[in-house]
Parts: C-alpha cells; sequence; structure tokens
C-alpha cells in the first residue's frame, strides 16, 4: 500500500483533521483547531498511540468536496497521516470515503443523518432518531408545536433528516406544513417568506452555519420570533453571538454536548481548554467539541484493537466505549450511542432544559 513504509517510520501519529475554514460552516474552524491541540496534548500525556506522539494536521474541509478528496488522497498516498477525523458535512463525507476507504481508519464527528456503513468509517456524531424525533415529541408535549416547516441547506444531511421528520410526524402526530431549502450560501430571505406565508407553530431548521445566522437575523428582522418556535439539532455558541441577542429568541437546539452543561465531565473540559488558550480562545461549542470526541474515539479504537490496520478496527469497534464530557459514549456497529439534551437559547448561551 502507497505511503504505509514512510507512516511507520514517522515518530508522530498524525491525523488529517478536516473541518471547515471558509463557507458557511468556517466559523466553526477555529474552535475545532483550539481543540484538537487539547485533545492531541491529553492523548500525548497519556503515552500517545501505539508508542507514537499524537499529532495532527488541517485539511480545510469548507472547500469543495472533491478538492478535500484530492488533498487527503495526496496526504495518504504521501504517507504523512495515519488516519482522518474531523467535522464536516456529509457531502464532503461522501467525497471523502472511497478516497480513505481501506487506506486508514476514519472518524466522523459531525451530527449526521444517519446510515453510514461504509467499513473504516467510524461516527460519533448525533442521528436524528435520537436528536429529532425526541425533540419534537417535547416540543409538541411542553410547547404545543405540531405544525412544523422545514428549512434547510440543498444537500444530504438536510434532506435525508427531513424524510426522517415526515416518518416522526406521523407516528407523533404532527403536520409538516412545508418545506424549503436553499443552497449553501444561499438566499435565507426566500426561506423566511416561505415560513411567513405559510400556517404554522414552528420551524425546524437544518442550516449550517452562516446560513443559519442570516436565517436568524431575517427570522427576527420580521418579528416571527415573537410568535414561532425554532428548532435546531446544529446552533452553537459562535451562531448564537453572530445571530444577536434578539434573534434568538424562541429558539430550541437539541446536541449531546453544550458548553453551558453543568456536570463535572463537561465543565472540567472547558476548565483545561480555557486552561490552555486563555479567556479570549475560540468559543466552546458542539462542532468543535466533537473533534475532541473523534480524537478520544480514535484513540480508544486503536488501544482495544492494539493496532491501527483497518480489519482489527473494524472488528473491534462493536462495544468500543470511553468516558467524556458528554458522558459515557459506546459504540453499536460504527455509530456512537450517546445521551443528547434539549437546551433553550438563552441570550448568547444555552439553557439546558432536559435529557431527552
Amino acid at each position: 500500500m502507497a505511503g504505509v513504509a514512510s507512516r511507520d517510520a514517522r515518530a508522530d501519529w498524525r491525523v488529517a483533521l478536516v473541518v471547515p475554514l471558509r463557507g458557511p460552516a468556517g466559523l466553526f474552524g477555529p474552535s475545532c483547531e483550539a481543540i484538537a491541540d487539547l485533545a492531541a496534548r491529553e492523548l500525548n500525556a497519556e503515552g500517545g498511540l501505539l508508542g507514537r506522539e499524537v499529532s495532527f494536521e488541517v485539511v480545510d474541509g469548507g472547500a469543495e468536496p472533491a478538492r478535500v478528496a484530492a488533498e487527503l488522497d495526496a496526504l495518504i498516498t504521501a504517507g504523512r497521516v495515519d488516519a482522518v477525523s474531523g467535522w464536516h458535512i456529509s457531502s464532503v463525507r461522501n467525497a471523502v470515503a472511497p478516497v480513505v476507504a481501506g487506506r486508514v481508519p476514519y472518524v466522523y464527528t459531525s451530527l449526521y443523518e444517519g446510515g453510514e456503513r461504509r467499513p473504516g468509517i467510524f461516527c460519533c456524531g448525533e442521528t436524528p432518531r435520537l436528536q429529532l424525533a425526541p425533540a419534537l415529541r417535547w416540543l409538541r408535549d411542553n410547547v404545543g408545536a405540531r405544525n412544523w416547516f422545514v428549512v434547510g441547506d440543498d444537500y444530504v444531511w438536510p434532506h435525508t433528516s427531513t424524510a426522517a421528520v415526515r416518518r416522526y410526524a406521523r407516528e407523533l402526530d404532527l403536520r409538516i406544513a412545508g418545506e424549503a431549502f436553499a443552497s449553501l450560501g444561499g438566499d435565507m430571505a426566500g426561506l423566511v417568506d416561505r415560513v411567513e406565508r405559510t400556517p404554522c407553530d414552528g420551524v425546524l431548521m437544518l442550516l449550517v452555519g452562516q446560513d443559519a445566522v442570516e436565517f436568524n437575523r431575517r427570522f427576527a428582522a420580521r418579528g416571527l420570533h415573537e410568535r414561532l418556535v425554532r428548532f435546531s439539532p446544529l446552533m452553537e455558541e459562535n451562531m448564537l453571538l453572530a445571530s444577536g441577542f434578539g434573534a434568538t429568541r424562541n429558539l430550541f437546539v437539541s446536541a449531546a454536548y453544550f458548553r453551558s452543561m453543568v456536570n463535572a465531565d463537561a465543565m472540567d473540559l472547558l476548565g483545561r481548554y480555557v486552561g490552555l488558550h486563555g479567556p479570549d480562545a475560540p468559543a466552546l461549542n458542539n462542532a468543535a467539541e466533537s473533534c475532541y470526541e473523534g480524537l478520544r474515539a480514535l484513540a480508544a479504537l486503536v488501544r482495544r484493537a492494539g493496532t491501527a490496520r483497518l480489519p482489527e478496527l473494524n472488528a473491534a469497534i462493536d462495544g468500543v466505549a470511553y468516558h467524556g464530557p458528554r458522558g459515557t459514549v459506546e459504540f453499536r456497529g460504527q455509530q456512537a450511542n450517546q445521551y443528547v439534551h434539549l437546551a433553550v437559547a438563552d441570550g448568547f448561551d444555552f439553557d439546558v432544559v432536559t435529557r431527552l
């Protein structure tokens, strides 16, 4: 296999960290890099992986998917990386997977639509079954939201998640009043127009990064935040700050991690993060913390298998478990199982309401 000898000869065990540095999700990038630095330092304090020091090389996951795949292909072929991980959208994952398959382990950290079964890809993010369905049930029972309009970016995660939401709506006796999608970085005003013209109780936002920020601003400028609930599975502290204090009223979010979670593990992570990078560090958030989870999951898997060879990793993944900021995370097959929480936006932070 091309590059294996040079990888084994290196003193470090290097991960290609694929995170967005541009585009709608680019505002997550600095936080992802900062927390990956913390995770690598902690793993090295524990002795590294396979007797080698852990390091990472950032790849811009905000570039065109084919370009990301080509860069990873070059890195793997040159023997410069031993694994791939990071937060990036599903269209990037689908471009990267064929390039990585059979060569190095790939731990995908983002929330996503679910259903990934390709060998060597290990998913530690939230899926609709745990993130959307229970939240819609809670919002029905506690807020009275039964009539939903779905808005999303026009790519695989929003479309596949919307298909799942249609099933959940039938199970939960909810109504989907309408659906509208816009290209990444596209016309959020058009989405708000559609919502404003359609009778509904709430808006399910399947929007990424700056697109969600722009939607929130326009939504609030029309006064819609006063009468409609919004619910998103992808909304974090950077996006709240960028949206503005008044634009996030009646906004609910589900995720496995919030910076404001009041438990020892989450608070300890925040303390270590600020201790390393200082009080002016990029805001710790769910997308960034997922990168921490990715490196921890990769380490737990490699240590259990005792090797980084893909056949052994694929055989070892079921039942891999570790404890961290999200509590206990355990893999069932290639998908991590974890607790998901529901929070409501409170100014520039989140107030966790319940565990779903």
